[in-house]
């Protein structure tokens, strides 16, 4: 029962970081090639702060942003399926 457990916890710590360096790899060979980035098309949500620790929000249209083809976000980008999931994104 130790053994099974003690694999457990070691596949818990050690694989969320293999995945990540797996998808980041993966990534890089894809934007060496031309397609590691795209662009997302996302409706924008203008957050204004207003007196009184009140906001104000805007409707700014839609607009395309740039987002990597992967799993987790890289480049300061976030990921494509996330953003085309999202649909909408804020800003202050």
């Amino acid at each position: 029962m130790k053994r099974i457990l003690s694999r457990i916890l070691i596949a818990l710590i050690l694989g969320p970081p293999a995945v990540y360096a797996g998808d980041w790899i993966l990534w890089k060979t894809r934007s060496l090639m031309g397609g590691g980035m795209g662009t997302a098309h996302v409706g924008e949500l203008i957050i204004t702060p207003l007196k009184g620790n009140k906001e104000e929000y805007d409707w700014g249209g839609t607009i395309d942003v740039d987002c990597s083809r992967s799993l987790f976000p890289h480049a300061g980008s976030g990921a494509c399926w996330w953003l085309n999931h999202r649909k909408v994104i804020s800003e202050r």
